[in-house]
């Protein structure tokens, strides 16, 4: 079960997302990030409390990424967990998102 959080900050819209992003849990997901998507601001992708992360949960980031280009939106994640990172660096996806280390970074950077 995952834990979707949005708020604003600076015009960002910060989602912290927290526990399994997987099968059950990523269409919620993906309707939260394209609604942020839509709403054509930057968005910055909090996963520092991401435990697991499946291959629907990346297919949820990739498409929000590609809805976001598609817009000239900023889409970024931040303080990517460990175990979420080992599987997007699996996936060489580590080389197509913006990944700041840090949601400090993160927000100085999305706007």
């Amino acid at each position: 079960m995952v834990n979707c959080e949005v708020r604003e900050q600076d015009g960002i819209a910060v989602v912290a997302l927290s526990g399994d992003v997987d099968l059950e849990s990523s269409p919620r997901v993906r309707d939260v990030l394209l609604d942020c998507v839509g709403a054509k601001r930057p968005v910055l992708v909090d996963m520092s409390r991401v435990t697991y992360i499946d291959s629907s949960g990346v297919a949820s980031l990739v498409e929000a990424h590609q809805s976001a280009r598609k817009t000239k939106t900023t889409f970024a994640l931040a303080q990517v967990s460990q175990s979420a990172m080992r599987v997007l660096e699996l996936a060489r996806l580590d080389k197509v998102f913006i990944i700041h280390s840090s949601l400090a970074d993160g927000l100085r950077n999305a706007g």
